[in-house]
């Protein structure tokens, strides 16, 4: 489609979003609950989806796309009417015998744009959101995961209102044409280099953006942790979908080359117990998306042939790369140039807690920083010395499947955040709202002109200010 036939469908969305469709809580209720029905209703054809677009394992697919959607439906449908809710603020001397609130209002018509490796909940998560708020929306899926794109395409305006949904699909070519079309809020989940993309033709109409990017998380490992529970939790949180997760561990900083000896040992055994002994055969592991992405590990791996300690076998035909850890990693090695998104974990050796800190601050801020450690102290020291989305102590990923925390990146990695309220609040406008009757205009009368320094006005000013210089 043109950029001409996306504005007329737009124009109809921004028609039903000035009529109010989507204005009051019930609405917006309704069309939430539906979207939890069609994902009642279409298990099957989800999981089915997810295995065709990555071979995502069952329970992979219900823990990471499906239960995380219904959860976060669950918030928004039980808390909404509390969200929607004026909050009311106090008043200055201004506004002494006035309501003064802070009143959340939808954008109007907002683009979500999902990512292809958790093609299903990074579609719906903030879709939920652009709902709670009362957006109409356009949908994009990732067109990389085709089969789940295709699904979202049937399913969506089968469940919810036509007249406040679409969903486009397509590659780069739709893409382009959507975003020279005037939005009034964007949500993206993917990679920097498209993050900029989306943000310059957003500027365009000054339409404000949330973008859920990526980068190289590090985990930051020392000698006083338990190196069999952090490799567990370590193998876990980066194998997890193959390694193509935004929170994925990208390297691993170990302070010391006996710090790296001895979680590289643990990690074989932590593999192996997940996977087996050829996790090709593991009915619990993925597999690349596509070719392209493929070629690019593949020749990634290939670059760090001398580094490989345990893995490295490929099968392109599978779209297979098994787990893969390098060690004695240096900054000049290929793979730690751009995140990795797939299946090799680097360990990088440092002298020091301090190397460790240079090492991670002389990058790009990550989406996540993780550690393991026990040393309190070190564990306050990353918090307050690096800046990243989030930070998690001895484990992975597990602070986005709390949505009473905010879920986004920093610079590079991102802006904005969302899950449960904050998702709503992602797609909302903060208006000021104030309320004055007209009656004690005695109270108004000394700000009127005509002014001079022993005016009530300026003695009323410095009153107020006193107390508070």
């Amino acid at each position: 489609m043109s950029t001409e036939s996306y504005e007329k469908e737009v124009k109809e969305l921004r028609k039903s979003f000035r009529r109010g469709k989507l204005r009051s809580c019930e609405s917006r209720i309704q069309q939430l609950k539906q979207l939890s029905k069609l994902i009642d209703e279409n298990k099957e054809e989800i999981y089915e989806a997810l295995h065709k677009d990555l071979r995502k394992p069952r329970t992979e697919a219900d823990f990471g796309e499906v239960i995380f959607s219904k959860i976060e439906l669950a918030t928004a449908i039980n808390n909404l009417k509390k969200w929607m809710k004026p909050e009311k603020v106090k008043s200055d001397l201004a506004n002494k015998n006035a309501t003064c609130e802070i009143r959340k209002e939808p954008y109007g018509v907002a683009l979500v744009i999902g990512a292809w490796n958790f093609p299903f909940a990074l579609v719906i998560a903030p879709l939920i959101g652009a709902i709670a708020a009362g957006n109409c929306s356009v949908i994009k899926p990732s067109e990389v995961s085709e089969a789940t794109a295709g699904l979202l395409m049937e399913l969506i305006p089968k469940y919810l209102d036509n007249d406040c949904f679409r969903v486009v699909c397509g590659g780069v070519p739709e893409t382009t044409a959507l975003l020279a079309v005037r939005f009034d809020n964007i949500f993206y989940t993917g990679n920097p280099f498209v993050g900029k993309i989306i943000m310059a033709a957003a500027a365009k109409h000054l339409t404000p953006v949330t973008l859920e990017l990526g980068g190289k998380c590090p985990v930051i490992v020392d000698s006083t942790c338990s190196f069999d529970v952090a490799a567990k939790r370590i193998a876990w949180g980066k194998f997890v979908n193959a390694g193509q997760a935004c929170l994925s561990a990208d390297y691993i900083l170990c302070i010391g080359t006996e710090v790296q000896k001895k979680l590289t040992d643990a990690l074989k055994i932590a593999v192996i117990e997940f996977f087996g002994e050829d996790a090709q055969k593991s009915d619990s592991y993925c597999r690349i998306v596509n070719k392209r992405h493929f070629q690019r590990l593949n020749k990634l791996l290939k670059a760090s042939e001398s580094k490989v300690v345990f893995g490295n076998k490929t099968d392109e035909d599978d779209l297979y790369i098994s787990p893969t850890i390098l060690n004695n990693v240096t900054t000049s090695d290929n793979i730690m140039e751009d995140e990795i998104f797939g299946p090799i974990v680097p360990m990088v050796v440092v002298d020091s807690a301090d190397d460790a800190i240079d090492f991670v601050l002389d990058r790009e801020r990550p989406l996540a920083l993780y550690s393991f450690t026990n040393d309190r102290s070190l564990q306050e020291r990353l918090s307050n010395e690096i800046q990243s989305g989030g930070y998690v102590i001895n484990d992975l990923l597990v602070h986005y499947t709390n949505n009473s925390l905010p879920f986004g990146g920093i610079g590079n990695s991102g802006m904005g955040a969302y899950h449960g309220k904050h998702s709503f609040d992602a797609f909302s406008h903060s208006k000021a709202y104030v309320y004055k009757n007209q009656s004690l205009e005695m109270l108004h009368s000394p700000r009127y002109p005509p002014y001079d320094e022993s005016s009530q006005l300026v003695q009323w000013a410095k009153w107020a200010i006193s107390p508070n210089i």
